[in-house]
This record gives structure tokens, C-alpha cells and sequence, in this order.
């Protein structure tokens, strides 16, 4: 559980961090946003580092199937966008994925 809420504060830093830029840039909201942003994304980097497993790129591989939850989670949440039943099924398949790497036997 520990893992997984460590996943989801890593996916919210990353998708603050680059949708701040995101309003600037697409929407004409203010430039100070980009600091904001870059503190975040900055919080992501390091939230990266406390996960507990070997390998950073495997860290990396787990922590994609969490954010892409995270990101349709955003979508519905903030951007008002009820996700699709294609949207779950692909949320679904990339969590089993997380899962099989998080948690595979110790060598």
C-alpha cells in the first residue's frame, strides 16, 4: 500500500508539474504558473528516488502503469472527461503490469 500511494503522489506531482505549463502555453494563463511547475516536477524527481525497488528503470516501468491511472484520473477529475470503457481497459492492463513488476519474487 506503502508503494502505491508513493506511485499515485509521484503521477500527481509529474501531471501538476507539466499541466501548469500546459494552461500557460494552450490556454494564455499566466507565466508565473511555470513556477509552480517546475517545483513540482522537481517534487516528482525526487519522489522517484524514495521507491524502494532495484533498478531504476524498473521503478520507471512500474511507476508508468500508476500514472497512466493517475492521468485518466485527472481527465475525469479535472478536465471533466468521463474516461471511456477502452480507457479502463487500458488502465486495467497497464496496473497488471505494474503489478507483475512490483511484485516479483526476490532474486
Amino acid at each position: 500500500m506503502k508503494t502505491l500511494l508513493l506511485f499515485i503522489a509521484t503521477a500527481l506531482a509529474e501531471i501538476v508539474g507539466c499541466y501548469l505549463p500546459w494552461l500557460w502555453l494552450k490556454q494564455g494563463k499566466p507565466m508565473w504558473l511555470l513556477i509552480p511547475a517546475a517545483l513540482s516536477l522537481a517534487l516528482f524527481a525526487w519522489l522517484l528516488t524514495l521507491h524502494d525497488t532495484t533498478g531504476a528503470g524498473r521503478v520507471y516501468a512500474a511507476y508508468g502503469g500508476v500514472y497512466i491511472g493517475a492521468a485518466l484520473a485527472w481527465l475525469w477529475v479535472v478536465d471533466g472527461i468521463r474516461p471511456t470503457p477502452w480507457d479502463v481497459a487500458g488502465v486495467l492492463v497497464a496496473l497488471a503490469g505494474m503489478a507483475i513488476i512490483v511484485l516479483q519474487p526476490a532474486r
